[in-house]
C-alpha cells in the first residue's frame, strides 16, 4: 500500500530505487524532555543506515513533560499515550502499521526506568512483535545529529542539560544531566535560578547591584524583587524558570557583568562536562587530537543571541579537544529517535 500522505512522490534513495513507505509500517521516535514531549511518525526503510533526504515525516505531535521525576507518573504516562495516539491519528496510521518505537525521554537514568516507560505503552498499545527502545533523551539527541549512529558525544542544554557520549566499541559515559538541585549549572533552569538570587542579593544587600533586577522585573510583570518570592514558588517548574535565560543574555550583551559571569560560568560547566565524557571514553585518541563529533542540541546552545552562549562552549571544547567536530543537527531529536530505531531494527535483522 503507497503511503497516503507522499502524494504519490515517494523520495528516492541513491540507487534510484523508490523507497518503502506506509506499505512497510511506520516507525514512531520520541523526544521528551522536561519541557514538552515530540513525536514523530515516519516510514520504514529497511536499508539500515540509508535514509532519503530529507526524511520524511508523516506526522508530528507534541505533548506534556514525561520526565516523571518532574511531573509525576500518572501525567507523565497521559502525556506519552496522547502523544503518540495523536501522532498516530494525523499520520492515517494504526497500531497494526508500527515497526518499532524509540523513545528519548528526560529521567531516564538506570534499566529499571527504561522497564516502567516500556511498561506504560505495553499495556493496551503495543503488543510484543512491536520493537521498543526506551533511552535518555541525550542519546536520540545524539542520533539526531550523526543520523542514528552511537558514536560521539551529545551536549543536551535547554531546560536541563547532560552530555553523554558512546566510544566505537559501545561503551557509554555522562556527565551532568542529575538536575537543578544536583548542580546542572549551565543549563536554562541553572542560569536562571541564579540570575534571580543575584536578584534578590542585590536587593537585600548581599550582593551588587545588577541590570538582571530591572529587566526580569519587567518581564514577569512585577513591581519589586519582593514579589519574586510569591512568583518564584506559586510554580516553581523547571521550565518556567528557565524561560528567563533570553533576559540574562541581553543583560550580558547590554555590558551587565553579574549577567556576564552566570553565562560565562554556565558555558564552563557545559564544557567541563564534555570534557569528562570524552576523557571517560578516551575519545580523543591517545594523543588527544582525534576526530570524533560533538552533537549540540537545545535552546541555550541555539538561542542565536549576540553573546552566544553556543560558541563559547564550543570554544573551550576545542580548545581541549582540537579534533572535536561540533554539530548542529539537521534534524530534530525525535527524528533522531526514530533513525535509532530503524538502525536497532536493522542490526536485529542482520543478526538474525
Amino acid at each position: 500500500m503507497r503511503n497516503p500522505h507522499s502524494n504519490g512522490n515517494l523520495p528516492k534513495l541513491d540507487d534510484g530505487r523508490e523507497s518503502n513507505g506506509y506499505g512497510d509500517g511506520v516507525i514512531l521516535g520520541l523526544d521528551g524532555g522536561a519541557t514538552s514531549t515530540v513525536c514523530v511518525c515516519v516510514p520504514f526503510f529497511p536499508y539500515g543506515d540509508r535514509f532519503p533526504e530529507p526524511i520524511p515525516i508523516l506526522a508530528r505531535a507534541v505533548a506534556g513533560c514525561t520526565n516523571r521525576n518532574s511531573v509525576g507518573e500518572t501525567a507523565a504516562k497521559d502525556s506519552l499515550e496522547q502523544v503518540i495516539s495523536e501522532a498516530l491519528s494525523q499520520s492515517g496510521s494504526d497500531k497494526s502499521h508500527v515497526r518499532g518505537v524509540c523513545l528519548g525521554v528526560s529521567g531516564v537514568n538506570h534499566p529499571s526506568d527504561q522497564e516502567m516507560v516500556e511498561s506504560w505503552i505495553r499495556w493496551g498499545m503495543f503488543p510484543s512483535h512491536v520493537k521498543v527502545y526506551v533511552q535518555n533523551d541525550a542519546i536520540v539527541a545524539l542520533a539526531s545529529g550523526t543520523m542514528g549512529k552511537l558514536h560521539g558525544c551529545v551536549l543536551i542544554a535547554g531546560t536541563g542539560c547532560i552530555a553523554y557520549g558512546f566510544d566505537e566499541d559501545g561503551r557509554e559515559a555522562r556527565a551532568s544531566g542529575a538536575g537543578p538541585i544536583l548542580g546542572d549549572w549551565g543549563s536554562g533552569y541553572g542560569i536562571s535560578a541564579q540570575a534571580l538570587t543575584a536578584v534578590i542579593r542585590a536587593h537585600d544587600g548581599r550582593g551588587p547591584e545588577t541590570m538582571l533586577t530591572s529587566t526580569i522585573l519587567k518581564a514577569l510583570g512585577l513591581s519589586s524583587p519582593d514579589e519574586l518570592i510569591g512568583w518564584t514558588y506559586a510554580d516553581p517548574s523547571w521550565a518556567r524558570i528557565a524561560a528567563l535565560v533570553p533576559q540574562v543574555v541581553t543583560c550580558a550583551e547590554a555590558g551587565d557583568e553579574i549577567s556576564d559571569k552566570i553565562l560565562v560560568d554556565a558555558a564552563d560547566d557545559l564544557a567541563l562536562s564534555v570534557k569528562a565524557v570524552v576523557q571517560r571514553l578516551g575519545l580523543c585518541g591517545k594523543d588527544g587530537t582525534a576526530s570524533f563529533p560533538v552533537v549540540m542540541v537545545g535552546g541555550v546552545l541555539n538561542a542565536n543571541m549576540k553573546w552566544d552562549i553556543g560558541k563559547e562552549v564550543s570554544k573551550r571544547i576545542n580548545k581541549h579537544f582540537p579534533g572535536a567536530q561540533t554539530i548542529i543537527p539537521k534534524v530534530e531529536p525525535a527524528v533522531g529517535a526514530a533513525l535509532l530505531a530503524m538502525n536497532f531494527l536493522a542490526v536485529k535483522n542482520d543478526v538474525s
